[in-house]
């Protein structure tokens, strides 16, 4: 059987199906709840799948000049670590009420994303490759930051909960180990016809893999948000106020650096894109009166994952008319 045909026709339907990929996560996770423990646990390796097939549609050198980049990794950081923090702190005097919300709402706003945000930059054409290269900064500096903006915006009482452990596996598990993993793979494909035969087969999933991710990820939380959903509907429309803001955000912030139209892209995907994924063991390890927090952080996630779907769409358009010339990542 080709799987040519296939692969173009879900190529041209991803947006539709990565929505019903949501859509069959919600059902899965609302009608058997006792599959979530389940659907949690394979979460990582099937992130780990999706990563490694993006970065084998990487060539290593494109990354290795984008480490080059200073312009692209000096925007990426200001965007991050001092635009988006204050609104983060902006966004979170809403429920600074609630300490289990408030914390849940800092923990995953003040943290950018590392992984699937380069799967989700791609798909709109951004310089996933700068934004890979980008990504071990990304992770170091929001492991020395974060302690110091929870220290500012909600108090000293919450270091001694803070563990870098977490961010340290999610590091080496979602990037280090996948990327090492399409290193390998890249080096043989150039002497041998099964390297070449491995890295066709990867691009071809990485739509039925971006469903997985999705349906796994929702399906694994939302019962659990919806067992709290009238304390959480008050970080919804905050969750939704920071997409629209820090895509604003990082488009005027690539605007004044004077990138070309796909680092922009990349960089409105980094501001908007969180690492809920790595924090939310940040927050399940917060004490039992703070158990909350960590519903704040799947909620986050949730509404992320329906707003990357539009933002795959809509980012090019935006960002084509803000950038002078366009540029192949």
């Amino acid at each position: 059987m080709r799987l040519g045909p296939l692969v173009e026709w879900w190529d041209r339907r991803q947006i539709a199906l990565y929505v019903v990929a949501i859509g069959v996560g919600t059902a899965l996770g609302l009608a058997a709840p006792q599959v979530a423990p389940a659907l949690e646990h394979s979460i990582e390796p099937v992130l780990m799948l999706l990563l490694f097939a993006t970065f084998l549609g990487i060539p290593l050198i494109e990354v290795g000049r984008a480490l080059r980049d200073i312009r692209f990794l000096g925007t990426v950081l200001v965007a991050n670590f001092i635009v988006v923090p204050v609104l983060a702190w902006g966004l979170s005097r809403f429920v600074a009420d609630d300490q289990g919300l408030l914390l849940g709402v800092l923990f995953v706003l003040l943290t950018p994303c590392i992984d699937y945000v380069i799967v989700f930059t791609g798909l709109a054409g951004g310089a996933r490759a700068r934004l890979l290269a980008a990504a071990p900064l990304l992770m170091l500096v929001q492991i020395a930051l974060l302690p110091v903006f929870l220290f500012l915006f909600a108090g000293g009482d919450v270091l001694a909960v803070i563990d870098v452990v977490p961010f340290v596996e999610a590091f080496l598990l979602l990037i280090v180990l996948p990327f090492a993993a399409a290193a390998v793979v890249q080096a043989v494909a150039r002497r041998h016809r099964v390297g070449r035969a491995l890295e066709q087969v990867m691009a071809g999933a990485m739509v039925p893999l971006m469903m997985a991710t999705l349906a796994v990820v929702v399906g694994s939380q939302i019962a659990a948000v919806g067992s709290q959903a009238l304390t959480l509907l008050r970080v919804v429309p905050l969750y939704i106020a920071f997409v629209v803001v820090a895509v604003a955000a990082g488009l005027l912030t690539a605007r004044f650096a004077q990138l070309d139209v796909p680092p922009t892209r990349a960089v409105m995907f980094s501001a908007a894109t969180r690492n809920s994924l790595v924090v939310l063991p940040l927050a399940l390890a917060l004490p039992a009166s703070l158990s909350i927090a960590p519903l704040a952080v799947v909620t986050q996630t949730l509404v992320e994952l329906v707003a990357m779907v539009v933002l795959v769409r809509l980012v090019p358009r935006i960002a084509r008319q803000s950038a002078p010339t366009v540029t192949t990542d």
